[in-house]
């Protein structure tokens, strides 16, 4: 019996290796063909972004990128591999100009369309979310392989498990931009010592068998996820906090390299505030997903409220402004369930919710809001953060990642910002901002000088070097 087995394993490893092998040789015969359609020697760049389409601060890196390798470039042909079939690349890059201020060359961009996007879904896996979405992504990277396999290909999603394919499969040469590593040290402290969150259920947290399970699945699962990321040539990381935890998973401190995203800082800078409005505005800029923690804004306008109970004159200036963009059903969902939180907190007249903004609405709000509010534990950088930073709104976030060691200081003498925890310390903060307790203006100052290492230009700067070894012998 156990010979039998062990040929069985032996022909499904054989007929594995055979599969490799033919669709190795496939793809490398259809790259060929592909140069030599064009007379120009001309470099072919994928880059992987599956949501190309969305409004957040990882599309802003994408296409700043792509702005910065098409001047530096001209003779780069940009792929961009995006699972948005219902949108059509005019208005893909019509939405860029809009939403981010950012033009590039229709010309010389091309966008291969995937049909597979629903692999890399969290709603088609309702358990072991990171391992299935993983393995999906590879399953995504199969399908825009097969349709285009490039010269370079650069991933600004964080889907490492797509590295060994375009690797070893066509020899691309592999360039990743992190902006947060898959699995962390601080999601396995939280799931070891038991904590609920938004990854970590009540059930599993509740039960030492089901704890243990989870904590002998992440471990196996940064184990896969080091091997992967080790496929990359260069690395780029958007914080010190990523930083730190990308060395300490993959272990390349001579492929890494810090690279702050690109922040619109130069225009907010120079943006005059609304002197007409009597309001109290406190804006929340970020998409609609569960690890931001809106709710927790919303338990700090209840506290603020009941801090401000004898002030009811003053209570009633202040408003909560959410904006925030949508990329699916669950980010809809999520949006309805903080609507009816609002409500059952008896706030829904002072707070509202604007989904998926133009840039010129966006501005128009930075220059009517006075104070910036950010909730997300171990927020890996906050782009957010800097934007209202530069318009010139005080800012409080949370106590941790990337507001914490990369953009608020703190100290006495250089506050730029504050930090907050819970809902008590960030209504405390709030209210000691509206009743001027702090130099505010010194504040808002210091934070619109402190933001300028996070502008577009320093962004094109590191993001060109840390891919320059990639477009070498290319």
């Amino acid at each position: 019996m156990i010979i039998i087995l062990l040929w069985i394993l032996l022909l499904l490893l054989s007929i594995a290796v055979a599969l490799f092998v033919c669709l190795r040789h496939w793809l490398q015969n259809k790259k060929k063909k592909l140069h030599a359609s064009t007379s120009d020697n001309r470099v072919y760049v994928g880059i992987f972004h599956p949501y190309c389409n969305s409004g957040g601060g990882g599309e802003r890196v994408l296409w700043c990128a792509v702005r910065a390798l098409q001047e530096k470039y001209p003779k780069a042909k940009m792929v961009i591999y995006t699972g948005d079939i219902d949108a059509s690349p005019n208005s893909i890059l019509e939405k860029a100009k809009n939403v981010f201020n950012i033009a590039l060359d229709s010309d010389n961009v091309e966008f291969v369309f995937l049909k597979q996007r629903n692999w890399i879904e969290s709603k088609t896996y309702p358990h072991f979310t990171l391992l299935g979405q993983s393995l999906g992504s590879m399953v995504l990277g199969l399908e825009a392989l097969c349709k285009f396999p490039p010269d370079i290909f650069i991933d600004t999603m964080g889907y490492a498990f797509t590295f060994p394919l375009f690797r070893y499969l066509v020899q691309a040469k592999i360039g990743a931009y992190v902006h947060y590593p898959v699995i962390s040290t601080d999601m396995l402290r939280r799931v070891q010592s038991r904590q609920l969150a938004h990854n970590n259920k009540k059930y599993v947290a509740r039960n030492p068998f089901l704890t243990w399970a989870k904590l002998a699945y992440y471990r196996l699962f940064s184990k896969m996820y080091r091997w992967m990321g080790r496929c990359a040539d260069t690395i780029m990381v958007n914080s010190t906090w990523t930083e730190n935890h990308i060395l300490q998973l993959w272990d390349v401190p001579f492929k890494t390299h810090r690279v702050y995203p690109p922040c619109e800082v130069s225009h907010l800078k120079n943006l005059p505030h609304s002197e007409k409005n009597d309001e109290v505005i406190i804006l929340s800029v970020g998409q609609f997903r569960p690890e931001k923690d809106h709710p927790l804004q919303l338990q700090a306008m209840y506290e603020l409220r009941t801090l401000l109970a004898q002030e009811e004159s003053l209570w009633n200036k202040i408003r909560l402004v959410i904006v925030g963009s949508c990329r699916n059903k669950d980010d809809y969902d999520r949006l309805k369930n903080m609507e009816d939180l609002s409500k059952h907190l008896s706030l829904e007249n002072c707070v509202q919710f604007h989904v998926n903004v133009s840039y010129d609405d966006l501005l128009r709000l930075f220059q009517s809001a006075h104070i910036g509010i950010h909730t997300m534990w171990n927020e890996h950088f906050g782009i957010g953060i800097v934007e209202c930073m530069a318009a010139g709104l005080i800012m409080v976030a949370h106590r941790s990642g990337g507001p914490l060691l990369d953009i608020i200081e703190t100290s006495e003498g250089s506050q730029n910002g504050f930090l907050a925890t819970d809902a008590v310390e960030y209504a405390e903060n709030i209210l000691n901002i509206i009743l001027d307790s702090f130099d505010t203006n010194r504040i808002r100052n210091a934070a619109r000088s402190s933001v300028e290492r996070f502008s577009e230009q320093e962004f094109e700067k590191g993001f060109l070097r840390a891919t320059s070894t990639l477009f070498t012998d290319a």
